[in-house]
């Protein structure tokens, strides 16, 4: 089943597929909503489908791409944070700062937590999923590189494009992902390749912080990531969840 969240007169709404059209809910899709009326997913503006204290991220999780970068595989998951205020939208543009003289793409599975855990078993990360979308864990590789941690590099308004749906009912484990800007490929992979699996990172995760329901995990990017300029478009396609359009513009302050 597919979860969106969209614009309404009455503010964001939580809405769920059904036939082609959508139903509104009257709370987050992981807390049992009842429904309400019907509209046309055609005639409505999606917002990123997310509402979440944090999101939790992975590095180096494909060996690919730590060596594309110069890194070694850590033995245990490389966990980082970035803000709830750089999600963006599907559709909503990426915007270059003007501190970073390159901005990168990074097309990653995300997982959505539905329940609180805390020190969860592997079983107990399984169940804590709600479902899957995608994102764009987009980086200012040069800042990332000068300040060693990836806190400034990772956290610019937009830098989280996010959407367009969470998917239940999809195993996580082997999805084809990739990426393309401007129909160039850029990133091509499977979930499969990753170091470290989806619900693993979940419960080790949990050993660190509490997830919260809306959390999200963000389980890293294979290798093949580039540069974005202004005028372009990124896409970020995951088998099963469909795919994340946005365009790149200049950031004017």
């Amino acid at each position: 089943m597919r979860f969106y969240r969209i614009a309404t007169d009455d503010g964001p709404r939580w809405a769920r597929e059904s036939d082609h059209d959508l139903v509104l809910l009257d709370r987050a899709p992981w807390l049992s909503p009842s429904d309400g009326a019907r509209v046309r997913l055609e005639e409505v503006t999606l917002l990123a489908p997310a509402e979440p204290s944090k999101l939790v991220c992975i590095g180096r999780n494909y060996r690919a791409h730590a060596a594309e970068l110069g890194n070694d595989v850590p033995k245990e998951p490389l966990l980082f944070l970035k803000p709830p205020s750089a999600i963006a939208g599907p559709g909503e543009p990426i915007a270059l700062p003007p501190e970073s003289a390159r901005v990168e793409h990074e097309g990653e599975l995300t997982l959505v937590i539905g329940r609180r855990l805390r020190d969860a078993s592997l079983d107990e990360a399984r169940a804590g999923v709600f479902g899957l979308t995608i994102a764009n864990d987009v980086t200012a590789r040069d800042l990332q590189r000068a300040d060693v941690q990836f806190t400034r590099a990772k956290s610019f308004d937009t830098f989280c494009p996010l959407g367009p749906a969470v998917v239940t009912g999809v195993d996580p484990n082997d999805l084809a992902i990739e990426v393309d800007v401007d129909g160039e490929i850029r990133q091509r992979s499977r979930t499969s390749a990753m170091v470290f699996p989806p619900y693993e990172l979940v419960a080790y995760a949990s050993r660190v912080m509490t997830l919260e329901p809306g959390d999200l995990l963000l389980t890293g990017t294979p290798e093949g990531v580039g540069p974005l300029a202004a005028g372009q478009t990124v896409t970020v396609r995951i088998e099963g969840l469909g795919e994340l359009r946005s365009p790149v513009v200049a950031r004017v302050r």
